[in-house]
């Protein structure tokens, strides 16, 4: 067997016995909204999806955006690339920045107490404009030859992503903008030579978010949770239609 992947774990699992609030991230709530058969195997019998393999490389950028974003955030002084797309914000000051951007230790969280359920999320950046609302941030690294955008259908992900950290810290009790941005790292390929560098194109998208859909998803979830039943897969899900086909082989 893989040593990264573990076909049945028994921590983190829902209890519908427990009274303890239930931990979901961000990405859970995706895993959800993509195929509710392979979140109840996730999160309620320990079946996880296969997991990808680290995206180093895009970590790596995120790490350096954060790197260079927190100098403006010390000085109080708009980011060049804030400048350069007419944002009129600068990076938001807090002493929690960093709590809120470890997804996996901290994030950001906030009990929903309808379903119990205590939603966490890491943010990469947000940023704050002259009426103190704030922006969510987040950060993406592709290498495409094409001009970045937010239209193919795959991205709903990223712009769920952010509406779920809208939603989370206008829980936290903070103003928060509509407004979102993408700030979108696009490696060149033409160069005529690497020479031992990666170049990038960097492109700030703006999205306006509505986290409406949150808090009824969180009711379908936690209904989902509660359930003894498996529920259906989803007819779009590759993951659910391979495991149909591989079983029609197997004895």
């Amino acid at each position: 067997m893989s040593e990264y992947y573990r076909s049945k774990r028994t921590r983190g699992l829902f209890d519908p016995e427990s009274a303890e609030p239930y931990r979901i991230s961000r990405s859970g709530i995706d895993l959800f909204l993509q195929c509710p058969r392979c979140f109840y195997l996730d999160k309620r019998l320990g079946t996880a999806r296969v997991p990808m393999m680290p995206f180093n490389l895009n970590s790596a950028v995120d790490e350096l955006l954060k790197r260079e974003f927190d100098i403006n955030r010390a000085t109080g002084t708009a980011h060049a690339l804030m400048l350069t797309h007419g944002i009129d914000a600068v990076p938001f000051a807090h002493p929690q920045m960093d709590e809120w951007r470890e997804a996996r230790t901290a994030g950001a969280r906030s009990l929903h107490e309808p379903t119990n359920i205590l939603v966490t999320g890491g943010v990469d950046d947000i940023w704050i404009n002259p009426r103190k609302k704030l922006h969510i941030v987040d950060y993406k690294a592709t290498a495409k030859d094409t001009e970045v955008t937010l239209d193919a259908p795959w991205q709903i992900g990223y712009k769920r992503q952010v509406e779920v950290y809208q939603w989370l810290f206008r829980r936290l009790g903070f103003d928060v903008d509509e407004v979102a941005y993408f700030v979108y790292c696009n490696g060149r390929k033409n160069a005529p030579a690497f020479d031992f560098k990666l170049e990038f194109d960097v492109k700030v998208i703006q999205y306006t978010g509505d986290d409406a859909w949150v808090e009824p998803a969180l009711t379908d979830i936690k209904k989902c949770l509660m359930s003894p039943e498996l529920p259906e897969a989803a007819d779009s899900c590759d993951w659910c239609a391979y495991r149909t086909a591989a079983a029609q082989h197997e004895v």
